[in-house]
């Protein structure tokens, strides 16, 4: 059986934009993209419809090939307690308040079993002391947590 990612929001908008100028972002785009073609045959890339509204806004060209990526991955349907477990991991302090769409991402993926959440979100979700508390306060609710990892960080295991 093949692990399963969850693919937030930043790891489609880095594989669908136009290469940047800025060298940091471009070497994360190339490594988004080298890491798409290979995990696609290692794993099970899913998304949820909260990924798909993110995706939609803004510029419609843009929109449109972030949503034409968005067609390769498995749609789960939005867990009943996404919307509990989001604030409760706002209430505690885990993620912003000024951010529920991280919260919702994390609670989507951890409550329908994802074993990683894909991200370049580093503000509120794969800084190194963000993941030790989110995965320690998951743990300690009951649920197995899921890897929160760069899809640089997961390329590093495909390719090994």
């Amino acid at each position: 059986m093949k692990l399963r990612i969850y693919v937030e929001t930043s790891v489609i908008s880095y594989l669908a934009a136009r290469t940047s100028r800025n060298a940091l972002t471009a070497f994360r785009q190339e490594r988004t993209r080298r890491w798409w073609e290979k995990s696609a045959k290692s794993f099970s890339l899913e998304a949820s419809d909260l990924v798909r509204l993110e995706i939609a806004s803004g510029d419609a060209i843009a929109a449109k090939r972030r949503l034409d990526v968005f067609l390769a991955l498995t749609v789960l349907p939005l867990h009943d307690d996404v919307g509990e477990f989001g604030k409760r991991l706002m209430a505690e302090g885990l993620v912003p308040r000024s951010e529920p769409e991280d919260a919702s991402h994390i609670a989507q993926a951890t409550l329908t079993g994802a074993d990683y959440i894909a991200t370049w979100n580093f503000a509120h979700l794969v800084g190194p002391h963000t993941k030790y508390r989110l995965v320690q306060s998951i743990e300690r609710w009951g649920f197995k947590a899921p890897l929160l990892a760069t899809p640089e960080e997961i390329l590093e295991g495909v390719l090994s």
